[in-house]
C-alpha cells in the first residue's frame, strides 16, 4: 500500500508541475490587415496584408517575453519607374507582452513593445526587376484584447504600429526607405 501511495502522489506532483508548465508557453498564429501611413520611398503604397507566427513565454504572470517571425505584403505604384511594384517586408519580431486579465471575464488586456529586425524586398510585377533593403532594425508597439473562448485557447484582436527604416541602392541611388504601417489583425493563441 505504501508503494501504491507512494506512486500516486508522486504522479499527482508530476501533472501538477506540468500543469504548471503548460501555462508558461504560447503559440500564436496572427494574419492581418496593414494601413500604410505614408508613401515607401517613391512607391505610393496601397493598403497590405500578411501574417506573423509569434511564441511567448511567460517570465512573471502577467508578463511575457515574445520572438516569432512575418511576412507583410504591400502593392504600390513607383512614381519614378512608372509601374506597379511588389513590396515585402519579411524577418524577426521579439520584445515584452503584457496580459493582465480583466475582473473575472475571460477577456484581458493585451500590450507590446519590441523590435524588429527586417528586411525589404522590392519586385516589379513582370519579374524582371528586384532589389532588397537586407535586414535592420526596426520597433513596434500594439495594444488589444485576449478572449479566451475555451481552455489554452485564445483570440487576440490587435492593432499594431510598425517602423521599419531601411536604405536601397537601385542603379547606383540610394534611397531611404521608411515602412510605417497600423497593421490589424485577429490572432489564434495556444497556451501550453
Amino acid at each position: 500500500m505504501k508503494k501504491f501511495s507512494f506512486l500516486f502522489v508522486a504522479t499527482m506532483l508530476l501533472f501538477s508541475i506540468g500543469a504548471e508548465a503548460q501555462e508558461k508557453w504560447s503559440l500564436e498564429f496572427r494574419p492581418g490587415l496593414n494601413f500604410p501611413t505614408g508613401d515607401v520611398g517613391n512607391t505610393d503604397t496601397k493598403i497590405g496584408f500578411g501574417f506573423e507566427l509569434t511564441g511567448a513565454y511567460k517570465i512573471m504572470p502577467h508578463f511575457a517575453v515574445y520572438a516569432g517571425w512575418g511576412l507583410n505584403e504591400f502593392k504600390g505604384d513607383d512614381n519614378f519607374l512608372t509601374e506597379e511594384l511588389t513590396l515585402k517586408e519579411t524577418g524577426y519580431t521579439f520584445g515584452f507582452q503584457i496580459i493582465k486579465p480583466i475582473g473575472t471575464s475571460a477577456f484581458s488586456y493585451l500590450a507590446r513593445a519590441g523590435a524588429v529586425y527586417n528586411h525589404i524586398e522590392i519586385e516589379n510585377n513582370s519579374g524582371s526587376f528586384a532589389a532588397d533593403t537586407g535586414h535592420g532594425f526596426g520597433w513596434q508597439i500594439a495594444a488589444g484584447v485576449d478572449y479566451e473562448f475555451a481552455p489554452n485557447l485564445a483570440l487576440r484582436p490587435m492593432l499594431r504600429y510598425r517602423s521599419l527604416s531601411r536604405d536601397i541602392t537601385i542603379e547606383n541611388t540610394s534611397t531611404e526607405l521608411k515602412l510605417n504601417y497600423i497593421s490589424f489583425g485577429i490572432g489564434l493563441a495556444l497556451d501550453f
